[in-house]
């Protein structure tokens, strides 16, 4: 019953923005975070709220993430968008409060939404 729902995928040439989006139907989370995975590769952090906000180094300065009051929606603001951003970006959650970047500390997850970034 508990679901996640992605949004706002799509394309856009290189320094454009994307604004993706994740929607919990059923219940409300503690901790919610964005993994994404390019073709070829492992699945790699992201960014994640919880009691505070985390970043991976390699889109620091550049996406922004955020969550309403209910805690039911979450949402990824993607700037100066590079070629090497493109991948299926997932919505994660957990009941926990948690900053942690491996995709185990997570219980529930998304279908995933496609980014792709022209050069």
């Amino acid at each position: 019953q508990v679901r996640l729902i992605e949004a706002g995928g799509g394309l856009v040439q290189a320094g454009g923005s994307l604004r993706l989006s994740c929607a919990a139907a059923g219940r409300a989370f503690n901790t919610m975070a964005w993994f994404r995975q390019a073709p070829g590769k492992e699945r790699e952090f992201v960014a994640v709220v919880s009691f505070t906000t985390v970043y991976a180094d390699s889109v620091k300065g550049r996406f922004t993430i955020s969550r309403d009051n209910t805690k039911k929606t979450m949402y990824l603001q993607m700037n100066s968008l590079e070629p090497e951003d493109t991948a299926v970006y997932y919505c994660a959650a957990t009941a926990d409060f948690t900053v942690q970047t491996f995709r185990g500390a997570y219980d529930y997850w998304g279908q995933g939404t496609q980014v792709t970034v022209s050069s």
